[in-house]
């Protein structure tokens, strides 16, 4: 039998692998999606990137070839014999961490990660962005492969649907962009959901915790007032949030979703000034 020349098909056969589909494991099987994920990384020589989700280490090996050193995280054990098949020619210049993304200490990867690229797994996807936004202030880019609606959800404007929490919070910080769509066919098993490359390019540092709360409240009931629903999450009484919605020049029973993400934050700003 023919040896299958695709990095993550010869993987998947020499290691013995069968894909876990309660971690959501959808492993890249084309290797022309490297380029296009590459290119939209801007990936320079001495960029430090961090992966999340290192399957079967076909983008870890095409980011070690490529940059100064890269940082993958994979939570599944089952994954760490090809994984360092693939990340073992690259020595020192690799870091396999194992372990959840989620808990895994950010803050301690050395060198520290100046770029996130992966393919996410679909249940983590929103909250590893935020999280790397929020605990790694070195990083300036991020390109992720996530489920569609993910995507649109982090990158949506103001005033539709899919405007909501994880997109205020993460164009806070980022310029959020979805750069195209994603076959189904770019992965095994071929997921049952489309997929899309995001981009987010830093603007400024992750939002504090205390705006991050405000953001949270402001969204907790969609369907009432920004100052109703800010009341009711106790992030401020409802008086003083239309007084100063008002005051910026807002209509006082605005909804939060009508706001953009720096209104938003003047909104928060003033209502840490003193009640006058």
């Amino acid at each position: 039998m023919t040896e299958p020349t695709q990095p993550s098909l010869r993987r998947l056969r020499a290691f013995g692998i069968k894909p876990n589909r309660e971690l959501g494991q959808n492993f890249l099987i084309d290797s022309n999606i490297l380029d296009v994920i590459e290119r939209a990384a801007e990936l320079e020589a001495d960029d430090v990137v961090l992966e999340i989700g290192g399957g079967l280490g076909v983008l870890s090996e095409h980011l070690a070839e490529r940059t100064a050193h890269v940082h993958v995280v994979e939570v599944d054990r089952g994954l760490e014999e090809p994984l360092r098949d693939a990340l073992d020619p690259f020595g020192e210049r690799a870091t396999l961490h194992m372990g959840d993304a989620m808990a895994v200490d950010l803050a301690a990867m050395a060198p520290a990660p100046t770029k996130v690229v992966a393919n996410l797994p679909y249940g983590i996807a929103s909250g590893a962005i935020l999280r790397t936004i929020e605990e790694l202030p070195e990083a300036t880019r991020w390109v992720a492969m996530v489920q569609k609606e993910v995507g649109e959800r982090l990158a949506a404007r103001p005033a539709t649907d899919a405007y909501g929490i994880p997109s205020v919070i993460a164009q806070l910080a980022c310029d959020v962009r979805v750069v195209r769509p994603v076959s189904r066919r770019v992965f095994f098993p071929v997921p049952n959901v489309d997929s899309v490359l995001v981009g987010l390019s830093r603007i400024g540092p992750a939002a504090p915790k205390a705006l991050r709360s405000f953001v949270q409240g402001a969204f907790a009931h969609r369907r009432k007032t920004l100052a109703k629903s800010a009341g009711i999450a106790g992030v401020a009484s409802p008086e003083r949030v239309r007084a100063a919605l008002e005051a910026l020049g807002h209509p006082p029973d605005v909804r939060a979703e009508r706001l953009s993400p720096e209104q938003l934050r003047e909104l928060w700003a003033r209502l840490q000034e003193p009640a006058r």
